[in-house]
């Protein structure tokens, strides 16, 4: 019980927060822990944004990303208590990185007529397809919040502190998905294309565990993206 006070005694400190609130240069803090955050999280909207294209309507996909989103702030709050422990879990970079892949193989080798029967059987499974996706985001969200987590413990150890810029940042990256989303359903060529780029994410994972040790910088993979879709909006117009 002891070790659970020690974790995550400091985010019931009303002192703490009281400090935290009203002093500028946490704020200072917080803020870049935000746009680390943001540019961290550009290959999770990636993720997120093509997941929720599995669902039928819009209200769907977009009650999906709000589930999704309390989900991630649950997680984060536990999460940064065992912060200092994360480093051991590349375990999970590995599991994240494979289910990646399984996600693109599945999404290239099925047919549109494969993919809608698997979607008019979707209510035959234990679990109804919305809340199948919603699970996914969950997944997908424990697995990127690894190196944010880490890069904000390594800016400041104050756990408030990190879980303000957490908070944030999760909800401007959700806001990204969201916009990833529309243009998805207004111009079909980005959902393979998200797809490609959720294969980049799945080595740009597996590359990063410890016994392989390369890091694609967030900027390179943000310039890829960027890139990714400019070529893909020439294609839709052309």
């Amino acid at each position: 019980m002891d070790w659970v006070l020690n974790l995550y005694g400091p985010f019931f400190d009303a002192h703490n927060w009281s400090t935290v609130i009203t002093s500028g240069s946490d704020w200072l803090i917080i803020l870049s822990l935000v746009t680390i955050e943001c540019l961290l999280s550009v290959d999770n909207a990636v993720v997120l944004a093509a997941q929720t294209q599995a669902l039928p309507t819009k209200v769907q996909r977009e009650k999906s990303l709000f589930y999704g989103l309390w989900g991630a702030y649950l997680f984060r709050f536990l999460i940064i208590g065992l912060g200092t422990y994360l480093i051991h879990f590349w375990e999970i970079k590995v599991i994240g990185s494979l289910y990646l892949i399984y996600l693109v193989y599945s999404f290239f080798r099925k047919t549109k007529v494969v993919r809608t029967k698997k979607l008019a059987n979707q209510k035959k499974h234990r679990i109804s397809l919305f809340w199948s996706v919603v699970l996914q985001i969950e997944f997908m969200d424990v697995v990127f919040s690894v190196d944010s987590v880490l890069a904000s413990l390594a800016i400041s150890p104050n756990p408030v502190i990190v879980l303000i810029g957490g908070m944030i940042g999760i909800l401007a990256m959700r806001g990204v998905a969201e916009v990833i989303m529309k243009l998805m359903s207004k111009i079909p060529e980005l959902q393979p294309m998200a797809y490609v780029l959720i294969g980049i994410i799945a080595l740009k994972l597996l590359l990063s565990i410890p016994m392989i040790d390369i890091e694609i910088p967030a900027p390179l993979f943000g310039v890829i993206v960027i890139a990714a879709v400019i070529i893909t909006l020439i294609i839709h117009y052309v």
